[in-house]
């Protein structure tokens, strides 16, 4: 494996342990991780927080609905 795909793979996995205490902010449930997607799913609040380099971005506003796949709109979010 190269130099550059072994980069790829740290930026790309997340922590287990960081995965197994992680739970949505919204509903305190737990959450899924979708590696093919890079996203931690929550499905009793109907979202799914991005990981970006890593690191999960646990806020419902950078999270994006389930039904789609667009973020929420500014005027949703923060009322769910």
């Amino acid at each position: 494996m190269s130099e550059t795909q072994n980069q790829d793979d740290r930026r790309t996995r997340v922590d287990p342990k960081l995965l197994e205490i992680l739970v949505c902010p919204l509903t305190k449930t737990t959450l899924q991780y979708d590696a093919a997607a890079q996203e931690l799913i929550s499905r009793a609040a109907g979202l799914a927080y991005p990981i970006r380099n890593g690191v999960p971005l646990m806020t419902v506003e950078s999270a994006r609905r389930l039904e789609d796949s667009s973020p929420p709109p500014a005027s949703e979010r923060g009322q769910r």
